[in-house]
């Protein structure tokens, strides 16, 4: 049967790296649409090659359907300020030499899924405007907010030039998706776009996270104490400082019995274990490190509780972050240390956990306090709450099918 539809994806990361264009890209095929992915070589979180990849193999791939091309990329390596400078630098100007083999094939569509940085959207926006094919970005990372909030360099014109080429990516595409109001209204004043050719859509998470999954192997070893989970990035902006001042006051007060598991990677990762240990938490913390998402649903299952902290910021602050999206599905009660709409969301609208303020670890401790002192049947209830939720609002179908028609509509 012929595909109706042929599509040009660009983002930097891709399958096998875990983000969530793999499943919109999933949701394409379901959709009876044609992809191609243009993206780096994968090597995020840990900042090498994922095994069996380097810049002569695998460069080329076809999974669940998708075509993928993978242009040369320096990996972020250990994450120094010149190894991401380079990581930034290498995926936008290799892609550039991609352009003349895209260009001989005909796209109905261009969707751009923007992070960090938004130059790895260049060779999408070029092949739009040579073709006059009609661009959407997914604005994730919004710049140059987003790298100032990591890099605050001093100079007035450093700033003007990372702001300048910041908004030239987003005034060159068609349309753009946002994660929150705040979002969509930063971007209307920098663009000028007709409001109809923007959509706020909260982040659809993977029909995986709604499953119950059951491991003997790993309830046996989590089967005495109070389970706390987080699963995720472990970068600056979850600021886990907030984590472990938490972990030590309950420590401290005679709570001695929680297990704080850890389950992801990312450039923090040795900074934290590092501190997990001065803190003398050593046998607390349980560091898995990074799992494949098919995983995640038997850390959910022993969990007692989920846990998500972030760092303040405005833009933050404005969406529910991606883990929260997940957490609500698994059917587990949370606590948060999040400022903004997913307190409402959290505390009042749905009631499936406790968020406090962002970085407040007194508060942290009191909420998860509450949460450890309940019955099990009450937490049960509590995470149930969340995953009816998920599944009236948030479910992955029910997202991705206003993100596909305001893509072609």
């Amino acid at each position: 049967m012929k595909t109706e539809k042929r599509v040009l994806v660009v983002c930097q990361h891709f399958w096998p790296e875990a983000f969530r264009i793999n499943d919109i890209c999933d949701f394409l095929v379901e959709k009876d649409c044609e992809i191609d992915v243009l993206c780096g070589i994968p090597n995020y979180p840990k900042g090498r090659f994922f095994d069996g990849y380097s810049y002569f193999r695998n460069r080329k791939q076809r999974h669940n359907s998708v075509n993928i091309r993978r242009a040369f990329e320096v990996p972020r390596g250990n994450n120094s300020n010149l190894r991401i400078f380079l990581n930034y630098l290498s995926f936008p100007l290799a892609s550039l030499f991609h352009i003349p083999r895209l260009l001989t094939k005909k796209y109905d569509k261009i969707i751009i899924y923007q992070l960090s940085p938004v130059m790895m959207s260049i060779a999408g926006i070029i092949i739009g405007k040579i073709k006059k094919t009609e661009t959407t970005m997914y604005v994730l990372d919004l710049w140059p907010e987003n790298l100032f909030s990591v890099i605050n360099p001093r100079s007035a014109l450093l700033r003007k030039i990372a702001t300048k080429v910041s908004h030239w990516h987003y005034k060159k595409v068609d349309k753009l998706v946002v994660l929150s109001e705040k979002m969509k209204d930063r971007l209307l004043d920098v663009t000028k776009i007709d409001p109809e050719k923007i959509i706020v859509l909260p982040q659809a998470c993977e029909k995986v996270f709604e499953k119950d999954m059951h491991d003997k192997a790993l309830s046996s070893r989590f089967k005495n104490g109070f389970n706390i989970l987080y699963t995720g990035n472990i970068s600056p902006a979850q600021s886990f400082r907030t984590i472990i001042a938490a972990a030590k006051e309950l420590k401290q007060t005679g709570v001695t019995d929680i297990n704080w598991i850890i389950v992801g990677d990312g450039m923090s990762r040795n900074w934290l274990e590092g501190e997990v240990g001065k803190a003398g938490l050593g046998n607390s913390f349980f560091f898995e490190g990074f799992k494949p998402i098919e995983d995640i649903p038997k850390y959910t299952d022993i969990a007692d509780l989920l846990i998500g902290c972030l760092v303040k910021s405005d833009l933050l602050e404005a969406t529910i972050p991606a883990k929260v999206m997940s957490y609500l599905a698994s059917g587990k009660p949370m606590v948060l240390a999040m400022d903004g709409e997913v307190q409402e969301l959290v505390n009042n609208t749905i009631k499936c956990g406790f968020s406090g303020p962002t970085e407040d670890a007194a508060a942290l401790v009191a909420n998860i306090n509450r949460i450890y002192a309940m019955p099990a049947k009450d937490r049960q209830v509590m995470g149930a709450r969340g995953r009816a939720y998920h599944f009236k609002h948030f479910e992955r179908n029910i997202i991705l099918n206003q993100l596909y028609r305001f893509i072609f509509g």
